[in-house]
């Protein structure tokens, strides 16, 4: 099995992908800890946080191989270069982008950005591995369910304002996981309270469990 299947199988297996987006270094790096201790085994740093590179180093170095860490909000080549020697084994972006082609042809796992029905039809051309639906919380879980018809085989990955209620809903509309940044964070990459963020995991791990 190459690392592109075993990432799609891991989505599908893990179904929840925590998305870290700090104005705190430290605290990004803790709150990444913290999802890891609480059983979350996919999430992405966004290259848009305070230091990204030196945090995804960092949550590398301290969880080794056992957790799929992305980097997110990767635009170009270049920053894909970047999250890769740092420790990023998979690629987000939330848009079809120049980084996109690219990493593709590295062999490296992508989930690229795509809203409409053309977007999506031009990401899968381009041979990514999933497709993060963004922002979900324009169309909600029925136009999931819609889009699910014409493409009953893209791994879709919604992603934007999906909060822990609305889980069981993407996930039954032909979702492959559920991709959560502030819902699931919260304050926590930017200094807040951790204990609350472990909460807010236990919460949506339960919800994808269901």
């Amino acid at each position: 099995m190459s690392e592109r299947e075993g990432f799609v199988e891991r989505l599908a297996e893990h179904r929840l992908l925590g998305i870290i987006r700090g104005t705190d270094p430290d605290a990004s790096i803790a709150t990444a800890l913290a999802l890891a201790e609480e059983g979350v085994r996919l999430f992405e740093v966004s290259l848009t946080s305070a230091d990204a590179l030196r945090v995804l180093r960092e949550v590398r170095a301290a969880v080794g191989d056992d957790i799929e860490l992305g980097a997110g909000t990767v635009l170009t080549p270049e920053q894909a270069d970047a999250a890769l020697e740092h420790g990023a084994t998979y690629i987000v972006t939330p848009a079809v982008a120049p980084s996109v082609a690219y990493s593709v042809g590295l062999g490296v796992p992508v989930v690229c950005g795509a809203l409409t029905p053309t977007e999506v039809v031009t990401a899968v051309g381009l041979g990514v591995d999933a497709v993060k639906i963004f922002p979900a919380n324009v169309a909600g879980p029925r136009y999931l369910k819609d889009l699910r018809a014409p493409f009953p085989d893209v791994p879709f990955v919604p992603v934007g304002g999906v909060g822990a209620q609305e889980v069981p809903e993407y996930l039954a509309n032909g979702a492959v996981a559920v991709g959560v940044a502030s819902p699931l964070c919260g304050d926590a990459p930017d200094g807040g309270d951790l204990e609350e963020l472990r909460g807010r995991a236990r919460d949506f791990l339960d919800q994808v469990a269901r």
